[in-house]
């Protein structure tokens, strides 16, 4: 990737530019719809976008130097993390990206829940560091099948890079995107995988002494995790690879919009775990469709 196709990337698509108002759109549409399927009429959907620009408009409260710093330093670094993330997907046709992008994919996007386990800690909250345990616990859960996933992605297309992953057969990117799938509630932090912030319990968890312009950064750092993550599943799903650009953008951000309704129905008709049951579940079942896809993917590997 040259440095102007990484900065277009960066700043435009499937950067800022697009990721934004895509973010607000899909937190907006899930509440939506949410709503919907339990037989209230909900928020609209610009309503994500409408809190931001509310946040930002509050006076927060005032907090010693040290903790002033860290509790904005932190969702800065979220939103810069998972920015980065967005501008290494493999969204438009004829981007190869880098040999290695992959590993830096996956450092930049598990950078903002890493940050708001620090951020529960740093509150000086009882909720705060309750709600940043349970995001631990869940992030290790989480992330063993969805490493995994990618892992067996990378073995089967013989390379670190996001756009030959993207071609990978699809012996191994069923299961993979399976396991992958699984995932996405609860780095989404969506029911039945919400126990991290659940709000009859702990309130807000890691975020509840967030207030202000600072929480309006942990909304854009949520919004900016729902752009990345779907488009890591659409990108592997229908590689746009070989297309044209603009056809390239519209298929991407259909396929990254489609599995809005998905999450938000499965949020909708499930309950919320406990934290043991939830970790059970990650180690049963997307641990079990991971290594599915790391099998088939060294017995190809070895065929080879």
């Amino acid at each position: 990737m040259n440095p102007l196709d990484g900065l277009l990337a960066l700043l435009v698509f499937p950067g800022l530019l697009y990721a934004l108002p895509m973010g607000w759109l899909m937190a907006g549409s899930e509440r939506r719809i949410v709503a919907r399927l339990q037989g209230r009429i909900g928020p609209p959907v610009t309503q994500a976008f409408y809190d931001c620009v509310k946040l930002l408009a509050k006076w927060p409260v005032a907090r010693p130097l040290g903790d002033t710093f860290i509790l904005t330093l932190l969702p800065l670094l979220a939103v810069g993390c998972a920015l980065g993330a967005l501008a290494l997907l493999p969204a438009l046709g004829g981007r190869q990206g880098f040999v290695g992008d992959l590993i830096l994919f996956v450092g930049l996007l598990e950078m903002a829940p890493l940050c708001a386990v620090l951020a529960g800690f740093a509150s000086r909250s009882v909720y705060g560091a309750v709600g940043a345990a349970r995001e631990a616990v869940l992030g290790i859960s989480g992330n063993v099948p969805f490493l995994a996933a990618l892992l067996a992605l990378a073995v089967a297309s013989g390379s670190l890079s996001m756009a030959r992953i993207a071609q990978a057969p699809w012996a191994v990117r069923l299961p993979a995107l399976l396991a992958i799938l699984a995932c996405l509630p609860v780095k989404l932090r969506l029911n039945p995988f919400s126990v991290a912030n659940a709000e009859q319990e702990i309130l807000a968890g890691p975020l509840t002494e967030y207030d202000g312009p600072r929480l309006a950064l942990w909304e854009l750092a949520h919004g900016l995790e729902w752009v990345a993550l779907t488009g890591l599943v659409a990108a592997f799903l229908v590689p746009v690879q070989g297309l044209p650009r603009t056809w390239g953008v519209v298929l991407f951000a259909l396929a990254s919009f489609a599995l809005v309704p998905l999450l938000a129905t499965l949020a909708a008709a499930t309950a919320r775990l406990k934290v043991q049951q939830a970790t059970r579940f990650l180690w049963r079942w997307a641990s079990l469709a991971a290594a599915v896809a790391v099998i088939v993917a060294l017995i190809r590997h070895g065929r080879a």
